[in-house]
């Protein structure tokens, strides 16, 4: 006797799943539908992921076999032949998509020619809008990537105050579900160096390098995209500095007619699913997007510094033939002066010492502001301004500076070097620990030791919470302090002026 085919249920199977653009609802209805059509006591449905060498989607109803047979089954290409279990394809445009099975009929019956046709249509069906489905989620997803391409560039290209590569590595973290997004970039050494971070612990991040000669180094700044799925065990990388603890990852250029700027970072936590193929496809848009929009506000940025330094040559100019050519004036009336009145000879020659003096810093000053930055020769004082510049990264604000005297001149090479390494320690600790509001940062080469020898002292304070006493053990502490004997000076850490925070200070011999 011949099955009597259920039409009308199968319709409205059929028009339930239809309608359903939700890959989960269609999923769930097709495998009841499945098992109520044949009436079978078990079903299972398995959907490839998208990169279609794995399983996106298992779901079962009823109590049956182990979907393990028609996973290996959709993964090997292979059909189960076994007694009372019917599997049927689940394809999409011709192309492999699935695979539907269903077990142990409750009236102990076989299974029969209808119901592997019953099957086969419903598949059908719910391939049909399984596919729809994910054309959807595509198309949504990459209507987000470029509303938020389009959002980096206005950011990037209108506002002036904006950081620009955070921006980049915020957007990327969050349209690609990542744990962490970092922008990299190449050091003169070739390492690449993290400069901006979106994460949970951002400030951690800044300053990791992964070193030069790592293979994926190499080959993301000869423009070539990495996907990595386990980074601790990739040896691309080094494992040791950049990957311990972290998931999937991407490692993306950030190029543009050939430029390389730097690298895109994005990780997910470790378990975490790999970067699929659409998600790889829109991360490299949007870092191609993001580095030429990176080109452009840099090409803006160089326009804005033309003109300043336009402003500093005219400055430059005015010190040169005004300020200093009226200081001149002021000298010569005070030695005509000290002549003219032996008993205040003294005093004069002091002031006129000062305007020496003084005049000498306004000509460093004048030959400073007629280089370019970059020419800018590198003196104590530029190398203690361009560290704290940097430090505003991680502090969130820039440290106010002050030196005492002509520093570039008295201040000898050796003990320039370990002043800026105690400088950057100083900055780095008041970064992590201090939670402050305030930095100030002095650089006195007048002062002298309490033996009347000639000393340069640099003092870091802040008003933070202060340090504890266990922390002053701490090994960068230590440093601090061995630079300083190595000069026969010393370092200590105090309370702040007012009692708040804590004064870092560093004092050798000059």
């Amino acid at each position: 006797m011949r099955q009597r085919i259920p039409i009308p249920r199968l319709l409205r199977a059929m028009e339930f799943i239809g309608g359903d653009t939700e890959p989960a609802a269609v999923l769930d209805h097709t495998v009841r539908t499945a098992a109520e059509l044949t009436g079978a006591r078990y079903a299972a449905l398995a959907v490839l992921n998208e990169d279609g060498n794995g399983i996106g989607h298992l779901v079962t109803h009823g109590t049956g076999p182990s979907p393990e047979r028609l996973v290996r089954a959709l993964l090997d290409g292979t059909s189960p032949r076994s007694p009372g279990i019917l599997h049927v394809p689940l394809l999409v445009h011709g192309a492999k998509f699935g695979a539907l099975q269903v077990a142990d009929r409750a009236d102990g019956r076989p299974f029969t020619a209808e119901d592997r046709q019953l099957l086969r249509i419903l598949t059908t069906e719910a391939g049909i809008a399984l596919g729809n489905a994910r054309l959807h989620a595509a198309v949504r997803t990459q209507s987000r990537w470029m509303d938020s391409s389009l959002e980096l560039s206005t950011a990037l290209l209108a506002d002036e105050e904006v950081d620009a590569l955070t921006v980049v590595a915020e957007q990327a973290r969050r349209l690609a579900s990542a744990a962490t997004g970092a922008v990299l970039e190449p050091t003169e050494d070739r390492d690449l160096r993290v400069v901006a971070a979106s994460a949970d612990a951002p400030l951690e991040l800044i300053g990791a390098v992964i070193p030069g000669h790592a293979l994926a180094v190499r080959q993301v700044l000869a423009g070539e995209p990495l996907d990595i799925e386990d980074p601790a065990g990739d040896p691309r990388i080094d494992a040791d500095r950049a990957a311990i603890g972290l998931g999937p990852a991407l490692l993306l250029p950030l190029a543009s007619d050939g430029t390389v700027l730097g690298a895109l970072a994005l990780t997910r936590t470790p378990g975490a699913p790999p970067f699929s193929v659409p998600e790889r496809a829109m991360t490299t848009q949007f870092a191609q997007q993001a580095a030429l929009a990176l080109l452009l506000a840099r090409a803006r940025r160089d326009r804005e510094q033309l003109a300043v330094l336009e402003d500093r040559n005219r400055i430059a100019r005015d010190l040169h033939d005004l300020v200093i050519q009226r200081l001149f004036a002021v000298g010569m009336v005070l030695e005509g002066a000290g002549r003219a009145v032996p008993e205040a000879a003294d005093r004069l020659e002091t002031a006129i010492r000062e305007l020496d003096a003084t005049i000498q810093e306004i000509r460093t000053a004048i030959f400073a502001l007629q280089q370019s930055p970059d020419e800018t020769p590198s003196g104590l004082r530029t190398r203690v301004l361009r560290e704290t510049g940097a430090a505003a990264e991680t502090l969130g604000f820039a440290p106010s500076v002050s030196f005492a005297g002509p520093v570039d001149a008295l201040v000898p090479a050796p003990v320039e070097a370990q002043l800026i390494a105690a400088l950057r320690e100083g900055l780095s600790n008041a970064a992590r620990h201090a939670r402050a509001s305030r930095v100030d940062v002095t650089v006195d080469a007048i002062a002298p030791l309490p033996d009347d020898r000639p000393a340069v002292t640099l003092t870091v304070t802040d008003d933070g919470v202060g340090i504890a006493p266990e922390q002053k053990r701490r090994s960068g502490l230590r440093n601090l302090r061995d630079r300083a004997l190595t000069l026969g000076g010393d370092a200590w850490v105090a309370p702040g002026p007012d009692g708040r925070g804590t004064t870092l200070t560093w004092r050798v011999p000059r």
